[in-house]
């Protein structure tokens, strides 16, 4: 829409040799009315964008909708503007609130498509190419965020990736102080083009599970590198949260001895040096060192408690999906956050399947073997196991497939493996193993500790000779080397040296030697019997 031109008069200077004082105010009101004029017609602009109906980003081209269940589809109109829905079918109004939000469910749809999802209001908004089949959710940091051509064999993989019943949604928003209603991203269909920025964890997931389930699989991608748990979690539900109180404790105090000045100053520095060696290796035709990181920067890119959530989870609620995944945990293995993380992962589990609505199956990968310095990762390992106390929930034990000096480690293939057999096995119900050896319980026999467990599927085997991995102590708490034999589905430990047992450790440290398995070739998870610190 064009504004009007102005009047000659409109355009004459009212500071002119021959204007007056009345002529100036009539001037004056001249402008006045064209202000006025401008302005009504830049809001009358602005309703009427306000009035088109809108989506939220997740519905797009190439989306997958959730099968077997009610699914909402939301967005924006004009206040009262009635919204018309269709798809395979089925046709729902809604009429818009007070404040433009309106929102419809769709009766449950059998796996299918393409479909065309239409949205008429007072303008029409079509979506092509959807398919109906099972939606996952998947976040965390840096492992779920790293993509299939940083993952082993990318050539093989990228070859095989002529999968278009798979898409990915990658959820592109940053980190936010409130709560959003919109993100931002797009849905991409699998091919050997587009796959190499797909998720790899999700994506080897969601490969395992179509080719099970013969249906499509449409994966959502919400993380970041780098990022704690805290980021994650509604900051509501975290400081209502009495088992986090120490936690926000502990960070205001940190907060109150960092020096800003100070960290910029050696930012800054740092900043100048790097930037001196970076010119010296370009000069000598090498790669450059690693850019120093900026500490403000770094914050907002973390959100701080609960940025993340506002900025990159709270757009996709209530977008029906089937179930989570989370791949997390290395940003709180430092020891001061570590003793927080169990009741920080039960929270999330919690808090988002409050805010959706329902109690969806739930499953994460415990952290692998890694041989970095300063991190309590048997902690952390120890806190996701505790979290399966919750119902619906799952863990892919990754133990033996970590690398000691990469925090990254490339086999995403079994990560994704390891999460899909939970999920057929427990969501779907097809008769698989769904996890490695978990402790379910303990005895002392005279000179010996009796390990009990579950999920043996097969039997409880040795991988590769001789059991190791397992430590034990008396009253006295000192660790010793142990002899562990398999009994059936128990494992019998001692220690020649020590006549009163009271305590069994397996693979409790970052980077342990460990070798029990079960039948179907899962490892068993790091445990203790002890809850000594």
């Amino acid at each position: 829409m064009l504004l009007p031109p102005p009047r000659a008069g409109d355009l004459q200077s009212p500071s002119g040799a021959n204007s007056s004082p009345r002529r100036r105010l009539q001037v004056a009101g001249t402008g006045a009315r064209v202000v006025r004029r401008c302005g009504a017609i830049l809001l009358l602009l602005a309703v009427t964008v306000r009035a088109e109906v809108k989506l939220p980003a997740i519905f797009g081209d190439h989306m997958v909708l959730q099968r077997d269940t009610a699914v909402p589809v939301w967005g924006t109109a004009a206040a009262g503007e009635e919204v018309t829905v269709s798809i395979a079918g089925q046709t729902v109004t809604a009429k818009a609130g007070a404040d433009g939000k309106w929102s419809v469910k769709l009766a449950k749809l059998s796996a299918a498509g393409p479909h065309t999802l239409t949205v008429k209001g007072k303008n029409t908004v079509t979506i092509s190419d959807v398919l109906v089949g099972e939606v996952w959710l998947g976040s965390g940091q840096s492992n779920m965020a790293m993509t299939v051509n940083r993952a082993k064999d990318f050539e093989a993989e990228q070859a095989a990736a002529k999968l278009p019943q798979i898409r990915m949604f990658i959820e592109a928003s940053g980190a936010s102080a409130t709560a959003q209603s919109e993100g931002k991203g797009s849905w991409v269909v699998c091919s050997p083009d587009a796959v190499a920025r797909f998720s790899a964890t999700a994506y080897f997931f969601g490969r395992e599970i179509h080719q099970a389930l013969g249906v499509p699989v449409g994966l959502i991608n919400s993380s970041v590198g780098g990022t704690p748990i805290e980021s994650w979690i509604a900051p509501g539900a975290q400081t209502a949260s009495p088992e986090l109180k120490g936690f926000f404790e502990s960070a205001r105090n940190s907060k109150k001895a960092a020096d800003p000045a100070q960290a910029k100053a050696k930012f800054d520095a740092d900043l100048a040096k790097w930037q001196e060696a970076a010119k010296k290796a370009k000069g000598e035709g090498k790669p450059a060192p690693r850019r120093p990181q900026d500490p403000v920067a770094l914050a907002e890119r973390k959100g701080n408690v609960g940025g993340l959530f506002n900025g990159k989870i709270a757009p996709l609620i209530p977008y029906a999906i089937r179930g989570a995944l989370w791949y997390q945990g290395e940003a709180n293995s430092v020891p001061e956050k570590a003793q927080f993380y169990e009741a920080q992962l039960k929270l999330l589990v919690t808090d988002w399947r409050k805010l959706w609505g329902h109690e969806f199956p739930f499953a994460w990968v415990q952290l692998p073997n890694f041989g970095g310095p300063g991190r309590d990762w048997p902690a952390v390992r120890e806190a996701m196991l505790k979290t399966l106390a919750l119902p619906q929930t799952g863990m892919a034990i990754t133990i033996d497939i970590g690398e000691e000096k990469d925090i990254h480690p490339k086999n995403k293939q079994d990560v994704g493996r390891r999460l899909a057999a939970w999920a057929l096995g427990t969501v779907y119900g097809q008769k698989v193993a769904t996890s490695g050896p978990l402790p379910a319980g303990h005895q002392v026999r005279g000179r010996e500790v009796v390990l009990s467990f579950k999920h043996t599927d097969g039997g409880l085997i040795a991988k590769g000779g001789e059991l190791k991995g397992f430590v034990i102590a008396g009253a006295d708490k000192q660790w010793q080397p142990a002899t562990a034999r398999i009994e059936g589905d128990k494992v019998i430990v001692s220690c020649a040296a020590l006549k009163q047992p009271i305590a069994v450790r397996y693979a409790w440290e970052n980077w342990p030697t460990c070798n029990l398995y079960n039948g179907a070739g899962l490892p068993a998870s790091p445990f203790r019997t002890d809850d000594w610190k």
